[in-house]
């Protein structure tokens, strides 16, 4: 069992995260601006803070084993998460990433695709930032993992299929992974790591 701090554990990949770690036996630590909604769940410690404030999530971070981190990229700079967690002397960090910065077939990104949505470019900007900004990161133990083109609400059917800087698509031609199915990968790599100091992805 290992004791798991989330930050952004109410969030829709946050709180699959969570869902997961709780049903693997491991103890959690959910991070959010308002977790009261956590309150009362066994196995479950809530602390309510704003991420932008570092002297506070260092110390919540402080005694855990491994951090994942569901926090939105254009909200917060990466050096937001990393030093804290570093600070507070933490090996291992797992990023929920996005699919803007994952390769196509072409070798062009994902997010320079001509039919890449506006609403969605800040966000994936700011995702391909931070994993440049962990591929720079000489102490941390890290792991960026991006979900496929699609990434929903939807059943956990306990099966997924990995690759890693390449989009994956289904022969149905469809590019999708449920936040369930996403979440138990993650937790797969928190309990065993075959990923370190990589990127990969998820899908079906």
């Amino acid at each position: 069992m290992s004791k798991i701090a989330i930050i952004g554990a109410t969030g829709r990949a946050g709180s699959q995260l969570l869902e997961e770690a709780l049903r693997r036996g491991h103890s959690v630590t959910a991070i959010a601006r308002n977790p009261a909604q956590l309150n009362g769940r066994e196995g479950v410690t809530t602390v309510a803070l704003d991420v932008s404030d570092a002297a506070a999530l260092e110390r919540a971070l402080s005694g855990h084993d491994v951090v994942l981190s569901a926090a939105h990229f254009s909200s917060i700079k990466p050096e937001a998460i990393i030093e804290p967690v570093k600070r507070a002397g933490i090996k291992r960090l797992l990023v929920v990433g996005g699919a803007g910065s994952l390769l196509l077939p072409s070798g062009h990104k994902v997010i320079d695709s001509p039919d890449f949505p506006d609403a969605y470019k800040a966000e994936a900007s700011a995702g391909g930032h931070y994993l440049d900004t962990l591929r720079q990161e000489k102490e941390l133990d890290w792991t960026f993992l991006s979900p496929s083109a699609e990434f929903v609400e939807g059943p956990r059917t306990g099966r997924y299929q990995a690759g890693k800087d390449h989009l994956l698509i289904g022969t149905d031609g469809k590019s999708w992974i449920t936040f369930a199915d996403y979440a138990i990968a993650m937790l797969d790599e928190v309990e065993k790591p075959a990923h370190s100091r990589q990127r990969f992805t998820v899908g079906y």
